[in-house]
């Protein structure tokens, strides 16, 4: 039982972490910026919803890597 509320909350995680790192800025370097369109993001990564960001997407990835320790420990 233990097994499968890890597993759904693996998956729940693995997909917000997914979302989160899609949600993030660019930093550079891609085919946007090539045609001028990095030109206005160089103090985007500065506001408050950034680092915001940043902070729930660290914690989840922690979460993910507890739940897949936790699995490969109960799965053995």
């Amino acid at each position: 039982m233990l097994t499968i509320i890890v597993i759904v909350i693996h998956i729940m995680v693995s997909l917000a972490l997914i979302g989160m790192v899609l949600l993030h800025s660019g930093k550079g370097g891609g085919l946007s910026d090539m045609f001028g369109g990095g030109l206005g993001q160089s103090a985007a990564g500065s506001t408050v919803a950034e680092r915001n960001l940043d902070r729930m997407t660290i914690t989840c990835a922690v979460c993910f890597c507890f739940t897949t320790v936790i699995l490969a420990i109960r799965l053995q």
